[in-house]
């Protein structure tokens, strides 16, 4: 154990998984449990409350030679869409299709367009409550995005990353489903993220669909089969997913379906697990694509596979068996082939272009540098800008014809503009750089920095990296390919090459 404060947070939760219900270790076992084996540099109160804090973050359990499960509800999502509707614009989010409890209800412009709540359980008072005059309207596409963590649920509207509503539930649970309905004298048109567009009438009825995407991170030691559940409820399902690791005596593992055979994946996995040392993956679940991978989210992939009718995620389950004891340590995370931010205002010129992203966007490994699913015109919060065309253009990148291309987004036009055999393409389905600070400088040729970011690649594998160059009153961004000695941009309709101009570094 090494000597620092985030590496004691990996003891916070430790469950027996023989109970029938997991309980949170209180206080004072946090104390005799831990302190002895922490060092003593740190105060005792400060770190019990960094524990406490983070209990449902990082759960380390225990598993017997049973085959049991033990639930625990999916703790992060999120739904994006954009309305029209002159008021009442709500959304349910639910453990299963279907009205219940438990329940929460976001009330999106109430009370005759003046007030926007979340109600729990349908029932008074409101948990959470703010005056939002004029927040909908019936002549226009208004765009908003809400998010669950932790029990926490945060609304905020498109282009925004602050919440204007937000309300954290002492005792969360699973949410694998999420419905859409007006009511209250309003009919309302729907473009729901990754969905055909949705009409719903005058009537306070919901209209169900399955959260899109999640993921998990799991460290697991245990001399073979490691099995993962993925869940629409607190119990085993029909239908179901499970994810076995190690199977077959430390040899194979599989994808199954609805507890049944044959297996939609099976790949042989010798080694896969050790009993003496923690072995790290990633199981994520996007529009009913099942991805397993070693290490992280950017991982190799071990198993992959796609239901076509995929069931809502609200509960993941552990257990081991077959001869196996399993010490596990679990962690949610927010789907990284999942837009994180949604939206701009600029794309509200093209407002009936429903939002959708690319299932995955392979490319190199760009380290810590984050590239976010986007389609229709959405910028993203912490986007790079990195040109002008009569408006901010951004750094985006997009597949075409088997290459990975860096390009231009340009919101007004709803596209990622990007250079390809001899011509520009523009591109609905795009990601978008987020989150960094790069910086430019000016090159000739093909000489590449060697910290230029990679961004792409050609269909023949070279790397490709983003470029700019002033042309026609515009600064405007293509991709650098370092065998041609030029940067080619998107423009006019084609693609233009350019010997000198500036490429895209880290700082």
């Amino acid at each position: 154990m090494t000597n620092s404060l985030n590496d004691t947070n990996l003891l916070a939760v430790m469950l027996i998984t023989n109970t029938v219900r997991p309980t949170l270790l209180d206080k004072a076992n946090l104390e005799t449990l831990i302190f002895p084996r922490v060092v003593a540099s740190f105060s005792k109160n400060i770190l019990l409350a960094s524990l406490t804090n983070n209990l449902i973050n990082l759960a380390a359990l225990s598993t017997e030679d049973k085959l049991e499960y033990n639930f625990y509800p999916v703790t992060s999502g999120q739904v994006q869409f954009r309305v029209k509707a002159p008021n009442d614009a709500h959304i349910a989010l639910t453990t299963g299709p279907h009205e219940g409890e438990p329940m929460y209800e976001v009330f999106i412009g109430g009370w005759g367009n003046s007030k926007s709540v979340i109600r729990k359980n349908r029932t008074k008072p409101e948990v959470a409550e703010t005056e939002t005059p004029g927040i909908l309207t019936a002549d226009d596409f208004r765009g908003f995005w809400i998010r669950w963590r932790d029990g926490e649920i945060t609304v905020g509207k498109e282009g925004e990353p602050n919440a204007f509503l937000s309300y954290s539930d002492p005792e969360p649970f699973g949410i694998g489903y999420f419905g859409a309905c007006t009511g209250w004298g309003a009919s309302g048109e729907w473009l729901i993220e990754g969905r055909i567009p949705l009409k719903t009438k005058d009537e306070l009825v919901y209209k169900y669909h399955a959260v899109r995407a999640g993921a998990l991170f799991i460290e697991v030691k245990a001399q073979s089969n490691a099995h993962v559940a993925l869940t629409d409820a607190k119990k085993e399902t029909n239908p179901m997913y499970e994810v076995m690791l190690g199977g077959w005596e430390n040899t194979a593992s599989v994808i199954r379906y609805d507890r049944k055979k044959p297996d939609k994946v099976r790949v042989d996995t010798p080694n896969l697990l050790n009993q003496n040392e923690f072995k790290r993956f990633s199981i994520s679940w996007l529009d009913g694509r099942i991805t397993v991978r070693s290490g992280d989210q950017r991982g190799p992939v071990i198993m992959d596979w796609i239901d076509p009718n995929p069931i809502g995620v609200s509960y993941i389950g552990v257990r081991t068996g077959w001869g196996a004891k399993g010490v596990w340590k679990l962690r949610f995370e927010q789907n990284l082939g999942y837009p994180s931010s949604f939206g701009s205002s600029h794309d509200q010129k093209n407002p009936n272009v429903a939002p959708s992203a690319p299932l995955e966007v392979r490319g190199l490994d760009t380290g810590s540098h984050c590239w976010c699913d986007a389609a229709g015109g959405m910028v993203p919060p912490g986007a790079v800008e990195g040109g002008r065309d009569d408006e901010p253009l951004f750094v985006g990148r997009a597949h075409h014809e088997g290459a990975l291309l860096p390009g231009k987004v340009k919101p007004s036009h709803s596209v990622c503009y990007v250079p390809w055999g001899g011509a520009e393409h523009g591109k609905t389905d795009y990601q978008v750089l987020c989150g960094c600070h790069p910086s430019w400088v000016s090159v000739s040729g093909g000489n590449i920095p060697a910290n230029a970011i990679p961004a792409g690649e050609t269909e023949d594998g070279e790397p490709l990296f983003v470029g700019r160059v002033h042309h026609e009153d515009t600064l405007t961004i293509g991709k650098v390919q370092a065998s041609h000695g030029v940067c080619y941009i998107p423009f006019g309709g084609a693609e233009v090459g350019f010997p000198d101009y500036e490429i895209m570094v880290s700082q």
